[in-house]
């Protein structure tokens, strides 16, 4: 079973940017998608953006044009890019990789508050 590190969350201020990383413990060519949820408080957890294995992305209204995910195969790590961070960004962020059944990482607090 892959296990998945997610990496990079903490506090920033409004405007700032931060780069999550979610490290997998093996090869990730073989997921068909891999991407990243998030979840604040009192609400429930949305889908934020996917890549799939030959590199289409696709995300949610929010964070377009704010967000960018990339991954590197070659590193066996997915990279969530966060630009011009608002205060309604503040949640934990997951990170999940899909092939036959789906992986869950364990979650990165972000924080965005002046």
């Amino acid at each position: 079973q892959v296990q998945l590190v997610e990496s990079g969350g903490g506090l920033v201020q409004p405007g700032g940017s931060l780069r999550l990383s979610c490290a997998a413990s093996r090869s990730i060519s073989s997921f068909y998608a891999m991407g990243w949820y998030r979840q604040a408080p009192g609400k429930e957890r949305e889908l934020v953006v996917q890549i799939a294995s030959g590199g289409s992305t696709s995300y949610v209204d929010s964070v377009k044009g704010r967000f960018t995910i990339s991954r590197d195969n070659a590193k066996n790590t997915v990279y969530l890019q966060m630009d011009s961070l608002k205060p309604e960004d503040t949640a934990v962020y997951y990170c999940y990789a899909q092939s036959s059944s789906r992986v869950w990482g364990q979650g990165t607090l972000v924080t965005v508050s002046s």
